[in-house]
């Protein structure tokens, strides 16, 4: 007779490419294993086209992109650009979150910009956490796997 087991959602964390910050990947992962995800961290720096192969092979149920640095809307731009031109993952949830900007821009215009451009969700540098692991929770639910047996 077979089981049914539940899958713990997959989620891939990444910076932006010229965002050198770790300690919010950290955070993050760890948020991510304690409420049931489990996690591939691809940590800073991350090269677009790397982020794109990491998907592809990885086949997460969703992405999560952080900055710390300000340029989460110029980087996050390019990058999600580059993520939804390969068909393999012009479904797939991605969200950005932190510091969007580094001057006097406004925050929620240029979240705007980003979901308009193709992520699928922006948090704040200031968001409350249980607020994005219940949207993540909604995007990437726990599957119901049947093991042979």
């Amino acid at each position: 007779m077979s089981e049914v087991s539940r899958r713990r959602p997959l989620v891939l964390v990444s910076s932006v490419s010229s965002d050198s910050h770790t300690w919010n990947l950290v955070f993050l992962q760890l948020l991510l294993e304690e409420t049931g995800h489990e996690v591939v961290n691809l940590g800073a720096c991350v090269p677009d086209e790397l982020l794109v192969s990491e998907c592809a092979a990885h086949r997460p149920d969703a992405v999560v992109i952080s900055t710390v640095n300000g340029h989460g809307h110029v980087d996050g731009q390019r990058l999600i650009d580059r993520v939804r031109a390969d068909e393999r993952l012009s479904d797939l949830p991605v969200v950005i979150g932190g510091k969007l900007g580094v001057g006097d821009e406004d925050d929620t215009a240029l979240a705007a910009g980003l979901v308009q451009r193709g992520f699928n969700a922006v948090f704040a540098d200031n968001a409350d956490p249980a607020s994005f692991v219940r949207y993540l929770e909604s995007v990437a639910p726990p599957r119901l796997v049947r093991d042979a047996g």
